[in-house]
């Protein structure tokens, strides 16, 4: 991971409650300018975690930002995932985002297999730093209204879910 924000104390960062995963339109390369850009205006549109096709991890805000990377879930037809307990709950100041580069032209392109290998981890630091389970990490087409064309961010929110990773609280409550 290369951090452009270091992370802070746990007790001055937000405290996210959801995991947002996006894929980006944006070619092969671009997920450092990206970043970069983002750290400079962190409530900008974006996310606060860019992952380049070679499975590259740039953190690029404060913890305790909120970049603009959703519509507040607004999503209720349950097409993807029953959206009962997500309408109108998550959205950027609950949420923290991780975008996956490089699917242009062809936005149905899957993340690559660095991409995936990154996000495995990635996932389970955010889960242990967070506290956030399983249950919600979301694609953005889950909970938001994006693109007909592809599902945003499923495979890699469908990864996510069934690894089997316990948070903190799991663990104390002897779950």
């Amino acid at each position: 991971m290369i951090w452009l924000r270091p992370w802070t104390e746990l007790r001055l960062a937000r405290e996210w409650r959801y995991i947002v995963v996006h894929q980006s339109e944006g070619a092969v390369g671009s997920a450092w300018r990206n970043a970069v850009a983002q750290m400079e205006k962190p409530d900008r549109r974006g996310v606060a975690i860019w992952v380049e096709t070679d499975g590259t991890v740039y953190w690029s805000t404060p913890e305790w930002a909120v970049p603009n990377h959703l519509n507040k879930g607004n999503r209720n037809d349950n097409k993807y995932i029953d959206n009962s307990s997500t309408y109108q709950q998550i959205d950027n100041e609950s949420s923290i985002g991780v975008e996956f580069v490089g699917n242009y032209p062809n936005v149905r392109k899957p993340p690559t297999e660095a991409q995936i290998a990154a996000w495995r981890v990635l996932v389970r630091v955010l889960q242990a730093r967070y506290d956030i389970p399983n249950e919600r990490v979301f694609a953005h087409n889950w909970i938001d209204y994006k693109d007909r064309r592809y599902c945003e961010g499923c495979e890699l929110a469908r990864i996510a879910r069934t690894q089997g990773v316990e948070t903190a609280q799991q663990v104390e409550k002897g779950q």
